[in-house]
């Protein structure tokens, strides 16, 4: 497939193949094309949130280290992990309410089998 984008020539041959920008070779992933259009306010609740969490890995880390008693470190686990997944369902929402609905809008209705794919990793 060759498509011209903002006046750069873009040849793709396939997930993991080359493609061409004027003549330069570089790998091609699956997703690399895609950007996602949150708020800057957005992103950084993400992050801040990502950070809290990885504090408590580090914290999780130090109990191990100090030989914390199995069940307190568990705990520690248990809420992290609720905590990642908190983080995800808010990306998600605002995927949903975004990227996807952008994709439908453009005639682009594989972002939903792409979607229900996402989800179902969510859910493990």
């Amino acid at each position: 497939m060759t498509d011209t984008i903002g006046g750069y020539t873009i040849k793709a041959t396939g997930v993991g193949e080359v493609d061409t920008i004027r003549g330069a070779e570089k790998p091609v992933h699956p997703h690399e094309e895609r950007k996602s259009h949150h708020a800057d306010r957005f992103k950084a609740e993400l992050i801040a949130r990502l950070n809290r969490i990885e504090g408590q890995i580090r914290g999780i880390k130090g109990m191990i280290e100090r030989d914390a008693y199995c069940d307190h470190v568990l705990n520690q686990i248990s809420a992290a992990q609720a905590a990642l997944n908190g983080v995800g369902k808010l990306l998600l929402a605002g995927h949903m309410r975004s990227c996807v609905v952008e994709r439908i809008r453009e005639g682009d209705l594989g972002v939903i089998d792409e979607l229900l794919a996402t989800v179902d990793k969510l859910l493990k």
